[in-house]
C-alpha cells in the first residue's frame, strides 16, 4: 500500500488541533494513564519465579567464561496488575525501573538495583534534560504495590513484551486495562538462553513458552477467569502471540499491536489455526518499493490469509513502531519526534488503548457497547479525521476438520455417522477421513467405555471402506464388548474372508 500523504495545510491543523485536545483531556484524567482510569483501584504484584521445566543459563558464562552456579532455570519475573480496593502509596515511574534491573538475577543487592536505577536516571536526564527526566521518573502511576485485590473474578489479559523488551514497557496499557476490570500479568522478552534475541525460530518458540508458562500461572489466581483470555504483544510479541493463539484453544482473543510480519516465522502459522478475534493496530504503512529495498518479502501476508478469524486491521498514521509502547511515550523529548508531534502521537496511542479496551471488552466480556464501538467507523467514535483507518473482514467458515465433524456427529447420534460425512463432504468436498483416522477415533472411543458411539465409528469405517478387513475386525470385537454375539461372528467372518491371515479374527471367532 503506498503511503497516505498529510500534507495539507487544512489537514494538518485540524489534526494537530484534534490530538491537543485530546492529549490534554487525556492528561487531566488521572496519573498514570493517557485514558481515563476505569471504576477500578490498580494493584501491582511482582513474582519472581522460574520455568523448571526449561533451561536458561549453560554451565558456563558465555560473557565471563566461569562456570555458571545457582539457579539455571528459565527466569520468568512476572507483573501481574489487578483490580484493587484503594488504599496505599501509589507508585512512581521510577519504582518500575527497579523491576527492570532484577528480570534476569532475583536476588542482585539493594545497592546494586539502586545503582542501576541511578544510571538509567542518569541517562535518562542527559537525553532529556534534568527537568523533564524528574518529571517522567517522579510522575504517580495507577498501581500500588501488593494493594488488597478486590472481590470477583476478571478476565486475564497477558502482555507479550517486544523482541529483548521489559515486561513494564507497556506499563500505561497494563495499569489502564487493571483499572477497568481485567488481570493483566506480563513479563520480560528473553533469548533462548541470554537476554538478546537472535530473532530466529528458537526465539520464537522461547517466548511462546513463556505465554503458555504466565497462562499456567495464571490459573493459581483466585481473581483470574481463564474462560475469558486474551494475548495482547507489540513488535516481536506482536507476532509470537499469534503462534501461541493458534496453539492454544484457551486464548479467546487476540491483539497485535505493529506486530512483525516476517514471512520466514509466519508462513509457518496454519491459517485455519486462526480462529479467534484478531485486532491488528499498525503504523503508517510502507510503500512497496520502501519494503522491497529492505529485503522484506511482500509476496505473503498472514493479515490476508487470516480468514476464518473475525479480523479489525487499524493504521494508525501520526505512529511510527516505537511509539505504541507507553515507554517511549514517557522517556521521549519532542525533538525526538519529527512529522508528527509529540503530543499528537500521545493523542494516538490514547486511541490505541481505548480501541484495546474496547475490543477485549466486546470479546471477553460479551459487552455489547465494545463490539459497536469497533465496528463503527472512526469518525462516529469522535476519533479525530485524518488519525486512523479501521478495516474489518468478516470471519469466512473453516475447512471442515476432524474436530467440527465429531461435534457434527455428536449432534445427530453415532448411529447417524455416515449421514453427517455425507452431510460434510457437501459442505467441503476437501473433508476427508483416513482409514488410521477412523481406527484411532473408534478405538479411542472404546478405550474411554463409549461402545455404542465406537460401533457407529466403526460402521463409518467399514461403509467408506469395505474392503478393510481391519474395519471389520474392529466392528467384530466392539460388537463383542456389547455382548452382540451374532453380529460380531458375522462381523468376524467377513474380516477373515478379506484377510484370511487374519490370527486375530480366527481366533476370536473360534472363541466364540
Amino acid at each position: 500500500m503506498a503511503r497516505r500523504v498529510l500534507t495539507p495545510v487544512g489537514m494538518r491543523i485540524t489534526i494537530v488541533l484534534a490530538l491537543l485536545c485530546l492529549s490534554v483531556a487525556h492528561a487531566r484524567a488521572g496519573a498514570g494513564s493517557f485514558t481515563p482510569k476505569g471504576p477500578h483501584d490498580v494493584g501491582l504484584h511482582l513474582v519472581r519465579q522460574h520455568d523448571f521445566t526449561r533451561a536458561y543459563r549453560g554451565k558456563v558464562d558465555e560473557l565471563t567464561g566461569q562456570a555458571v552456579h545457582g539457579q539455571r532455570a528459565r527466569p520468568i519475573q512476572t507483573l501481574v496488575w489487578y483490580p484493587a480496593t484503594p488504599g496505599g502509596r501509589p507508585m512512581t515511574y521510577r519504582d518500575y525501573l527497579r523491576s527492570r534491573v532484577t528480570e534476569q538475577t532475583f536476588d542482585l543487592p539493594d545497592a546494586r538495583v539502586a545503582e542501576s536505577v541511578a544510571i538509567t536516571a542518569k541517562d535518562l536526564a542527559i537525553r532529556l534534560g534534568q527537568d523533564q527526566a524528574r518529571t517522567a521518573l517522579s510522575s504517580t502511576m495507577l498501581a500500588t504495590v501488593d494493594a488488597p485485590p478486590a472481590s470477583g473474578r476478571f478476565p486475564v489479559v497477558i502482555y507479550a513484551a517486544g523482541g529483548g523488551g521489559t515486561a513494564d514497557e507497556n506499563v500505561d496499557l497494563c495499569e489502564y486495562l487493571a483499572s477497568h476490570g481485567y488481570v493483566v500479568i506480563a513479563s520480560t522478552s528473553l533469548g533462548t538462553h541470554t537476554k538478546a534475541i537472535a530473532y530466529d525460530l528458537e526465539d520464537v518458540e522461547a517466548q511462546v513458552g513463556d505465554i503458555e508458562f504466565l497462562i499456567g500461572y495464571a490459573t493459581t489466581l483466585p481473581q483470574a477467569d481463564l474462560a475469558h483470555l486474551a494475548v495482547v504483544g507489540w513488535s516481536w510479541g506482536g507476532m509470537t502471540n499469534v503462534f501461541a493463539a493458534a496453539r492454544d484453544s484457551r486464548i479467546t482473543a487476540l491483539i497485535s499491536l505493529d506486530g512483525t510480519r516476517e514471512p520466514a516465522f509466519t508462513k509457518l502459522i496454519a491459517p485455519p489455526r486462526i480462529t479467534v478475534p484478531w485486532m491488528y493496530v499498525a503504523r503508517t504503512p510502507d510503500t512497496i518499493p520502501e519494503l522491497n529495498r529492505r529485503g522484506i518479502d511482500t509476496s505473503f501476508s498472514l493479515l490476508n490469509e487470516a480468514k476464518y478469524a473475525e479480523l479489525y486491521q487499524l493504521t494508525m498514521y501520526p505512529m511510527a513502531h516505537g511509539d505504541f509502547t507507553s515507554a517511549r511515550q514517557r522517556q521521549s523529548s519532542p525533538s525526538d519526534f519529527t512529522e508528527y508531534s509529540k503530543d499528537e502521537v500521545a493523542g494516538a496511542y490514547s486511541w490505541v488503548e481505548r480501541y484495546v479496551l474496547e475490543f477485549l471488552d466486546a470479546y471477553l466480556k460479551q459487552d455489547v457497547a465494545g463490539l459497536a464501538f469497533i465496528r463503527n467507523a472512526p469518525a462516529h467514535n469522535a476519533v479525530p479525521a485524518h488519525v486512523m483507518l479501521a478495516e474489518r473482514h468478516r470471519a469466512d467458515a473453516l475447512p471442515l476438520d476432524r474436530e467440527a465433524f465429531a461435534a457434527a456427529v455428536a449432534r445427530r447420534g453415532f448411529a447417524h455417522a455416515f449421514e453427517a460425512y455425507q452431510a460434510a463432504r457437501r459442505r467441503d468436498a476437501r473433508f476427508t477421513l483416513s482409514e488410521a483416522d477412523l481406527k484411532a477415533w473408534g478405538h479411542g472411543l472404546l478405550d474411554r467405555g463409549h461402545r455404542r458411539e465406537a460401533i457407529g465409528i466403526f460402521i463409518l469405517w467399514t461403509t467408506l471402506h469395505p474392503d478393510s478387513w481391519d474395519a471389520f475386525d474392529s466392528l467384530a470385537g466392539a460388537y463383542e464388548q456389547t455382548k452382540d454375539t451374532a453380529l460380531a461372528i458375522t462381523h468376524y467372518r467377513r474380516s477373515l474372508a478379506l484377510n484370511p491371515k487374519n490370527d486375530h479374527g480366527r481366533q476370536r471367532l473360534k472363541a466364540l
